[in-house]
């Protein structure tokens, strides 16, 4: 213990500040700069141990590379006398641990002080130091701001040898330090920390959840009257929801934290910058709803003030649907949704999750960033949906507390205010679903298959509907009418999908009704006493008299330039039963255009003007380039690189696939849909000369992904049993074509988008996991091993030219970059990069087109990228039915 006096150096001692297992704390005074520091000593008994200051030496050197306004700062470093010590910024103000004892922090508190803290634990994390001791009497609130502080674990060593040292008495300042067992304080501990194993900045991200928990609800995440018990919390159990402890706490939050206490690190957020732009963005949109609710009576939002707006609904949303029903009719009321942070709305494609109002009109579910979303049209808060990753085409229960949807090739529904998730039969490729007011769910389980009805407990589903070959190649997107028993769906035909008698039929449950109401491209719904559809690119409301069944009246057109998904056969419209619409503009033709990018994503030019394309490739030489135009028909093109040229390759109209070049890039082979639900695999030259030749005919779909290194075979997706496979089609031989994969544990997941490796040894392609779409690599033709490229979600995977990088996009749409050694007959996987985001065209999420390319050395990037129009928020239309008054 110093003296008050003494000195250091230059330093005078004042006053004691506190005490630890490895330093003594002490005001003092710099003489020379004349100004108040705080000094850490090392004790003598303690310098003697070579370990201890072997720790306190790394403190000196790991605070010094910080330099960060929220971690504390080291001025100085000196040895005097046989005492070592450090010199530090004097933080004034209490304890984060001090400031709890009074009870939660204001939720504005947490925010600001958690994205602080999440922000100098990101400096650090990028500086290669973890801190491993993140607790509440380590964080110093000041005026300022949070203070980081002590990052050289000063705490005595104690052992965890035995259950036996776990039984004492759980104390704050009871750590373990020793190597090789654990490292912190219990009640903060990552479960790697609790099970001595090596950690990384992913324990500090678990810390920082325990730590904004305990912020928000004033109780500690992990509780136990033992060390032993609250390391078994740690490992074994979730805190307690936060909604049961502060009811008012955003969902947003809650998520933030549920994701940070993930028990396995990969489940976590894995970066602390992550944590900060959340709190940071759940801060800003707090403050916006306070100034909208505010401001709401002056004004409403119109569609300049849009993109300010975020992730809120203005504040006349909650005004108009709060509103007495009994008072006299409002006039239409117009508002507007944009996708949460950092994200992208992901409604087309096959594995799209559009935008649907909940029958009572209070909140709306949507896909964004491979997530889906629910947001509150009462208040405008929004949150993930936790238990429906990946989920497609949600649709609701009549009562508004359900949701349905499909994922892991199964129809699942979710308990939106519990987030229970219960799974109720197979469908391995939906297109869309409905939940009767019977406790019936109808919907269509697979691609080309009729419409099915199954328990909403779960059960065997069983067919409702039957298909006419001769007309239809599917049953999709049903929709119930309010009696239960009679709905509406969509028949169509994949080759002849401008036919007349393809459209919006009302059938019946007992087979009795079933016949054409409209002819249209999409699937419609019903509200208001209105059929609602899509004719051309514009919706319409036609009266439709339940009683007889039957449609009444004239259409009366609503908006113009609805988005419709022509590869679905899907537009992007919903309705309730009280009035409000949602729906979103844009171009019909899934509009795209070309450009070059380097590894960073900046622009370097671009090749056309806007189009309608899909299936783009890369010539060999990277001197073409092979792309279809038109929608819903569509031809193959070649451009030269800087886009002067383009030559017509097809003139059929029927191209269904990407083309892929021959090894030599003097040919091309494609896929064209014919009539009767025929498919032939066609070859041609790439110059438009000479014959064509036929490889394979087929009443399955087929579509060629790919062409060997050495001429020998191409390698294509299969549509086979309501799935997809990958096939080998062999040129030069006999024999029969072949899955690639024959294992049983990929049977039923969807196999697409196979690349050959440039030496031909290897295959990687897109599996659609229980987990989501993920890369994998696999031997060709024949061999042991199977290698997972993506670890957190993945597909469209691209060779570099000389094998030694694979390319994929990640589901949030972030082309991404992994190193690749051939070892022996195996293969070493490096590290995922991620280079750059973009925003693949809407016809992109066809099942393996992939909507970028790269070059040879894999500096440049070609995107398919979508084009403005095709980046829109969502429209709320409230009282939507006046409208029709105005027509």
């Amino acid at each position: 213990m110093l003296t008050l006096g003494a000195k250091l150096g230059p330093y005078e001692i004042v006053s004691p500040l506190g005490a630890g297992g490895m330093g003594e704390v002490y005001r003092a005074k710099d003489a020379r700069l004349e100004r108040t520091v705080a000094i850490k000593i090392l004790p003598a008994e303690v310098a003697k141990d070579a370990v201890r200051k072997q720790r306190f030496e790394r403190e000196a050197k790991t605070i010094s590379s910080l330099n960060h306004p929220n971690i504390c700062t080291l001025h100085d470093i000196g040895s005097q006398d046989g005492t070592d010590y450090l010199v530090m910024e004097c933080v004034e103000g209490e304890t984060l641990a001090k400031r709890l004892e009074k009870g939660p922090l204001q939720l504005e508190q947490t925010l600001k002080y958690g994205a602080q803290i999440a922000d100098a634990l990101d400096k650090a994390h990028r500086s290669g130091v973890v801190h491993r001791d993140l607790k509440p009497g380590n964080i110093m609130l000041t005026p300022t701001g949070a203070k980081l502080l002590d990052f050289g674990l000063a705490k005595p060593a104690v052992p965890l040898v035995s259950g036996a040292t776990l039984t004492a008495t759980v104390t704050p300042t009871t750590p373990v330090t020793q190597e090789g067992t654990i490292v912190g304080t219990f009640q903060y501990m990552s479960p790697e920390q609790v099970e001595g194993k090596e950690v990384d900045g992913r324990s500090d991200i678990f810390s920082l959840g325990a730590l904004l928990y305990e912020m928000v609800t004033g109780t500690r995440a992990f509780e136990g009257k033992s060390q032993l018990s609250v390391a078994s919390a740690i490992l074994e159990k979730e805190p307690a929801p936060i909604s049961t402890i502060k009811p008012m706490t955003p969902p947003a939050l809650d998520h933030v934290i549920r994701k940070c206490l993930a028990k396995t690190p990969d489940d976590r957020w894995q970066s602390a910058a992550d944590i900060k732009h959340e709190l940071a963005w759940i801060s800003q949109t707090s403050a916006e709803a306070v100034a909208f609710s505010t401001g709401a009576r002056k004004t409403l939002l119109n569609r300049a003030q849009a993109p300010a707006l975020g992730a809120l609904v203005v504040a006349a949303l909650t005004l108009f649907l709060l509103r007495p029903r009994n008072l006299a009719p409002v006039a239409p009321t117009y508002a507007f949704l944009v996708p949460p942070r950092d994200t992208s709305f992901q409604f087309e494609g096959d594995t799209g999750a559009p935008p649907v109002l909940s029958p009572d009109g209070s909140g709306i579910v949507f896909g964004a960033g491979d997530e889906l979303w629910y947001r509150s049209l009462r208040n405008g808060t929004e949150r993930l949906l936790v238990g429906a990753h990946g989920a497609s085409f949600p649709f609701w229960s009549p009562d508004s507390s359900r949701i349905g949807f499909f994922a892991d090739t199964k129809l699942k529904s979710l308990d939106v205010a519990t987030g229970g998730v219960r799974t109720l039969c197979d469908a391995p490729s939906a297109r869309g679903g409905t939940w009767g007011s019977g406790g019936i769910i109808l919907f269509s389980p697979a691609v080309r298959d009729v419409l099915y009805q199954v328990p909403a407990a779960g059960g065997s589903p069983s067919p409702v509907t039957s298909l006419d070959p001769k007309l239809h190649t599917t049953h999709r997107w049903p929709s119930f009418l309010p009696d239960g028993q009679h709905f509406l769906y969509l028949a169509t035909n994949h080759s002849y999908p401008q036919a007349e008698q393809n459209g919006i039929f009302l059938a019946s449950l007992d087979g009795r009704l079933n016949r054409l109401l409209v002819s249209s491209l999409a699937g419609g719904v019903y509200s208001q006493g209105n059929l609602l559809y899509v004719n051309q690119s514009s919706l319409y409301a036609r009266p439709l008299d339940l009683d007889k069944l039957s449609l009444a009246g004239v259409p009366v057109p609503l908006v113009s330039e609805i988005v419709v998904d022509i590869g679905v056969w899907h537009a992007t419209f919903s309705a309730s039963q009280t009035n409000e619409l949602v729906f979103q503009t844009g171009s019909a033709a899934a509009l795209s255009r070309l450009e070059w990018v380097d590894r960073l994503g900046k622009h370097l030019s671009f090749i056309n003007e806007k189009g309608s394309m899909f299936g783009l490739e890369l010539s060999r030489d990277d001197r073409r380039i092979f792309v279809n135009l038109g929608d819903p028909s569509a031809d193959t093109w070649a451009y030269d690189t800087m886009g002067q040229t383009k030559t017509r390759l097809s003139f059929d109209g029927g191209a269904v696939s990407e083309a892929v070049w021959s090894p030599d890039d003097s040919r091309f082979c494609t896929a064209v849909g014919l009539p009767n639900n025929r498919y032939k695999l066609l070859c041609r030259a790439s110059n438009g000369s000479g014959p064509t030749t036929l490889i394979y005919e087929s009443d399955d779909q087929i579509s060629p992904t790919d062409w060997s290194p050495d001429g020998r075979y191409l390698l294509a997706e299969r549509f086979l049993h309501g799935s997809t496979e990958m096939w080998i089609f062999p040129l030069n031989s006999k024999d029969p074509p072949r899955p690639l994969l024959t294992s049983s544990a990929t049977k039923g997941f969807l196999q697409t988008s196979g690349q050959f490796s440039p030496d031909g040894r290897f295959m990687a392609f897109t599996l659609s996991t229980q987990a989501g779409p993920q890369v994998f690599v696999v031997p060709f033709p024949e061999g042991e091993g199977m290698w997972q490229v993506s670890p957190e979600g993945g597909r469209w995977p691209r060779w570099r030219r000389d094998g030694k990088e694979l390319y994929f996009v990640s589901t949030r749409n972030v082309i991404t970059a992994v190193d690749i050694r051939e070892k022996g007959d195996g293969l070493e996987i490096g590290h995922p990069v991620p280079l750059f985001s973009f925003h693949p065209s809407r016809r992109t999420y066809r099942q393996g087109m992939s909507d970028y390319d790269v070059s040879r050395d894999g500096q440049r990037f070609l995107l398919n990228a979508a084009a403005d129009e095709n980046s829109r928020p969502l429209t709320l239309l409230l009282n939507w039915s006046a409208e029709l008054k105005k027509k």
